[in-house]
């Protein structure tokens, strides 16, 4: 097992990394301050769900890397979440349904048209990395999720203050996320800690995780350069 002394510095170069997650873009700012046109919001919509289905994707190639069924047991939930266990259900139909309410159709967004090359390269990316990577290190990468409750309340607020225009219906993503994004980092955490346990492990670890802030970052900057006169 880890020291209590390599635990609290692995837990506190994880957590630094929240000085490079994407609430800090100029894109994302301009978004929680009300800045952004229809088309603008619209835009990052879009594009965001192409992260959004890639994720069951993500997290289904961490266990099938896994050799540790009580991770698995309880990663698996991850999928459900996102996919959800029946039509209707699960996050990826809540992202389209906020695709909805702010005025897109589900079929443009299900069929990407809108999705810029610079975001499609950095979630395939994302994909890839864990699809190749060791498994713990794809668990690390998914450690944005420490940072994700703050941003999750701040969007939720900025969206209902400043976009009054977008049905509150179609915000109910972001109310879900509030209390699974604590429990899912809460579990990744955990084991990062436990298996991470030479200096070289929790190295690759942080590496990890500034790895994925630099895939969010990248999805911004993409999609920023698009929509930018829009």
């Amino acid at each position: 097992m880890v020291t209590v002394p390599e635990t609290e510095s692995l837990v506190a170069a994880l957590r630094a990394q929240s000085q490079r997650y994407h609430d800090r873009h100029p894109f994302h700012r301009k978004m929680n301050e009300g800045g952004l046109s229809r088309r603008q919001v619209q835009g990052w919509v879009a594009n965001r769900f192409y992260y959004q289905e890639n994720l069951p994707l993500k997290d289904a190639a961490i266990l099938a890397n896994c050799p540790h069924r009580e991770v698995r047991r309880r990663w698996i939930r991850r999928i459900l979440d996102h996919d959800g266990t029946v039509d209707g259900e699960g996050g990826i139909e809540a992202w389209l349904r906020l695709g909805e309410a702010v005025g897109l159709t589900r079929d443009e967004v299900q069929d990407e048209r809108h999705v810029v090359p610079g975001v499609r390269f950095a979630v395939d990316a994302y994909v890839n990395f864990s699809r190749t990577r060791p498994w713990v290190e794809a668990v690390a990468s998914s450690l944005t999720e420490l940072f994700a409750p703050d941003l999750m309340a701040e969007r939720l607020a900025a969206f209902e203050r400043h976009y009054p225009w977008i049905d509150p219906q179609g915000l109910a993503y972001f109310r879900a996320r509030l209390t699974q994004a604590p429990r899912d980092s809460e579990h990744a955490l955990q084991v990062v800690l436990e298996h991470c346990r030479t200096p070289d492990e929790q190295a690759a670890a942080v590496a990890a995780l500034s790895f994925k802030c630099d895939v969010l970052w990248s999805m911004l900057d993409a999609i920023d350069r698009t929509y930018a006169d829009r």
